[in-house]
């Protein structure tokens, strides 16, 4: 296996890698059309076997502080996509990854790293043995047809009629929510300090 740079050569494996990835997560309907194209520098590694993208990460990173991450002081990075093929799990290829993301971090001068992930457990337990840090967290909320939407959602556009919606909720009353809606994740944010 091999870990390199991402090439534009890659998209169609990068975005097949993600969508199996993420199928049996809090993300699974979170479908990708085409790769994210970030705004900033960013470090973006795949994971190869036998021409197979077998895993992936991505990491959009500042080079002004406060422009990327929502916490911490000095220059960060956020992970965006951290994935591994379901068939290739279980290899170490996530470590292997976020080990020579975390390198190459060092050598930009970033002092840490943040991510935001939903409430799978797996994936939270991954992000603690690997020295993440759980900082804080909201909900992400999906409203269904209904009395979910009626009751939350006010129409003022005539004949436009509502059938899902998406919310963050960042309240302290997060019991209550989770106990008024049939689907609803914690998105915590986990940091790693890569140098102080």
């Amino acid at each position: 296996m091999e870990i390199r740079n991402y090439t534009q050569n890659d998209e169609i494996g990068w975005l097949r890698c993600r969508v199996l990835s993420f199928l049996d997560t809090a993300y699974f309907d979170h479908v990708l059309k085409e790769k994210e194209k970030y705004k900033n520098p960013s470090i973006e590694l795949v994971a190869v076997n036998e021409g197979q993208i077998v895993g992936l990460i991505d990491i959009e990173y500042e080079m002004n502080e406060g422009t990327v991450c929502s916490r911490g002081t000095g220059l960060g990075g956020m992970i965006w996509h951290i994935a591994v093929h379901p068939e290739f799990r279980r290899r170490g290829i996530a470590k292997q990854l976020l080990e020579r993301a975390e390198k190459l971090a060092k050598e930009k001068k970033l002092n840490r790293l943040e991510a935001w992930t939903r409430d799978d457990d797996w994936v939270n337990m991954w992000y603690e043995k690997n020295n993440f840090k759980k900082s804080d967290s909201y909900l992400h909320v999906y409203l269904d047809s209904g009395d979910e939407l009626n009751e939350q959602i006010r129409i003022v556009l005539p004949n436009l009629v509502p059938v899902h919606a998406f919310a963050h909720y960042v309240g302290q009353d997060k019991e209550y929510i989770k106990g008024k809606f049939k689907r609803v994740h914690e998105c915590s944010c986990y940091e790693k300090i890569l140098c102080k």
